[in-house]
């Protein structure tokens, strides 16, 4: 399992999670990726974590490098290879 930093909290979490499986406290919780608001949370260090629906979002939302995990409900999505998806 593939993990980034949780903001500037010194955990790290796993950069895909079910929904109801991560603390987000404290964390900027995003449906869309919103550069500005990103950017801000950032500079914050505040973690990021943005809501994803397809293997398109989950795509875009980690390559954003602001953002620690994408979070989705269907748990199929946990098993994304990012790699693959990304670079074919």
């Amino acid at each position: 399992m593939r993990e980034r930093w949780f903001g500037a909290t010194g955990r790290r979490v796993p950069e895909i999670a079910l929904e109801g499986e991560l603390d987000l406290a404290d964390a900027l919780v995003l449906d869309t990726i919103d550069i500005d608001a990103l950017r801000a949370a950032h500079r914050q260090g505040r973690p990021v974590v943005i809501r994803a629906s397809s293997a398109e979002e989950v795509k875009a939302a980690l390559a954003r490098p602001e953002v620690a995990s994408a979070l989705v409900a269907d748990a199929a999505l946990l098993e994304l290879d990012l790699t693959e998806l990304t670079y074919g």
